[in-house]
């Protein structure tokens, strides 16, 4: 398929009673965007279950986890799409990762651990995964990064020689020195890369105090023509609980990757790149 409509959901802190409440904005923001192949959440959105957690427990987070798994199969399934479904906190041999799930709509589930770990998270006792990898969908190939990773060139750089065609980068940052580090980044791997990215924002602010989420998400392109100058190709308004949304040219893509004003993807020179 040459274009396929992605959407991006910039998701708020919301008090909630109970888990039907998530559950039912979750399905609220996918009705949203009906008819996209692609859809993407923020990282650890489900941060948000703390609202009815006692105390606000980080570590019960991971109890929801069957949970989260079950609703994203169904919705998936049920408006057949891709739903990269931001990150969550998951506790696997006794230890616990930030891992993103990409749920198919022919039921298949696959997991991106995230591999560099914001300072905090650390702290938080939580394990780095060790893997890049491309996930190869009916609609292209796609990679994931997430939030903290998009600030290391080396990580989108592989997943790109490894074909993807689109990064998906779920994020939650706290303030906006830390989203426009992020943002940013996107730019410039999009640049370097010539690919598209999805950056999905977490904001609002959170049952706890200093996690209060800062963000505009956006669907990033490369700085050619026939797209916009400064490669934006839409965002969201900041700090409001929204979807953006956009068809991409996959077939455009690979011709400018093969002739452009700047075709930095064909013109790298690995062979002088080692210190």
């Amino acid at each position: 398929m040459e274009k396929i409509k992605v959407s991006c959901v910039q998701f708020s802190y919301k008090p909630i009673s109970n888990y039907k409440d998530f559950e039912k904005n979750v399905e609220k923001l996918i009705e949203q965007a009906k008819g996209s192949h692609f859809v993407v959440f923020p990282e650890t959105f489900t941060l948000e279950l703390q609202y009815i957690i006692p105390n606000h427990d980080l570590n019960k987070i991971s109890d929801f986890t069957e949970k989260y798994i079950s609703l994203f199969t169904n919705l998936s399934q049920k408006y057949y799409q891709y739903i990269i479904a931001g990150s969550h906190l998951v506790k696997e041999n006794d230890k616990e990762y930030n891992i993103s799930h990409l749920f198919c709509p022919d039921g298949n589930i696959f997991k991106h651990r995230k591999t560099h770990l914001f300072p905090l998270e650390l702290q938080m006792g939580v394990v780095p995964g060790d893997t890049l990898e491309i996930f190869e969908t009916e609609f292209g190939k796609i990679g994931i990064s997430i939030c903290y990773e998009m600030e290391f060139p080396e990580a989108v750089r592989i997943l790109t020689l490894k074909g993807a065609e689109i990064i998906f980068c779920p994020s939650y940052t706290v303030g906006e020195h830390g989203f426009w580090r992020v943002r940013h980044c996107c730019q410039a791997r999009a640049i370097e890369n010539q690919i598209y990215v999805i950056h999905s924002c977490m904001v609002g602010s959170a049952p706890l105090g200093g996690l209060e989420g800062y963000g505009k998400s956006s669907i990033l392109s490369p700085c050619e023509l026939p797209w916009n100058p400064n490669g934006v190709i839409v965002e969201a308004i900041a700090n409001k609980e929204m979807i953006i949304s956009s068809e991409l040219d996959i077939k455009l893509l690979h011709k400018k990757r093969n002739r452009s004003a700047a075709p930095t993807l064909k013109d790298r020179r690995p062979e002088i790149y080692n210190l």
